[in-house]
């Protein structure tokens, strides 16, 4: 068996119970040694076999499984924050069920929520902000055009780049461009959850600068919106003057 496990935004202890409890009675662990912090491999038995994917292809991942399947072994695949965004694993799965291997997917925290805890916000605010687009720039694998930042840009819902430090001063562009006012509140969250976390907030216009002069190039998320702003509407769930199924409005 194989149990694909989100290892969490990168507190070693924001990794799910189940996650922990999964990685505790595997025989190997293969996880993503470039992004996952270290310390969740806490968890895993003194004798478990452990493999660092950084340095490995494709087909030696799958290599890596097939021999602990013919052992009788169970397998984690450890990926950062949650599989499903940017984790590269449906070519892992699609490889898995050709060879007849079962698995199964544990869910994680990913980055975008740690990002939010860190900034102590709410993507979606009444009135500002009912949608989140969690994108990324067009670097060395490119984006379809009908996904890039400035056709997105145009709705000025909450945004959230994911491998975008790099190439900040292009998401700059396309983001004015697409349509968010050069003032718009935006930030950027290096390491969310990690020990040495750190938040620099700024606009769009001095998204750029902001990278360069803290010498950001990776694991940090870069998002923007103005529900990083003061301005918004109350909730209506809460408004003493608004029914719910469970309560009556005040008269």
């Amino acid at each position: 068996m194989v149990h694909f496990v989100g290892a969490g935004s990168g507190a070693a202890d924001l990794i799910t119970v189940r996650g922990a409890r999964l990685l505790s009675e595997a025989d190997v662990i293969i996880y993503a040694g470039s992004l996952v912090n270290p310390e969740v491999l806490k968890y895993a038995r003194p004798e478990c076999e452990i493999h660092d994917s950084a340095k490995l292809t494709l087909e030696q991942v799958i290599d890596i499984i097939k021999a602990a399947e013919a052992a009788g072994r169970t397998t984690v695949r450890l990926h950062t924050g949650d599989s499903s965004i940017y984790g590269a694993v449906r070519e892992q799965f699609d490889a898995l069920e050709a060879l007849g291997i079962e698995y199964d997917v544990c869910p994680g925290v990913s980055a975008f929520c740690g990002a939010a805890a860190a900034l102590r916000a709410e993507y979606t605010l009444p009135e500002v902000s009912q949608s989140v687009i969690i994108t990324r720039a067009a670097g060395r694998t490119p984006v379809p055009d009908r996904e890039s930042i400035r056709s997105f840009a145009q709705h000025r819902a909450t945004m959230v780049l994911f491998l975008t430090t790099s190439l900040a001063d292009d998401a700059q562009k396309e983001l004015i461009e697409g349509g968010y006012p050069p003032e718009t509140p935006a930030a950027v969250v290096y390491k969310a959850t990690w020990p040495d976390e750190r938040v620099f907030r700024c606009t769009v216009s001095t998204l750029g600068q902001t990278v360069r002069e803290n010498g950001l190039t990776k694991t940090s998320l870069i998002v923007v919106g103005d529900f990083l702003g003061h301005e918004y509407e109350r909730s209506k769930l809460y408004d003493p003057g608004f029914t719910t199924e469970f309560r009556q409005a005040e008269r």
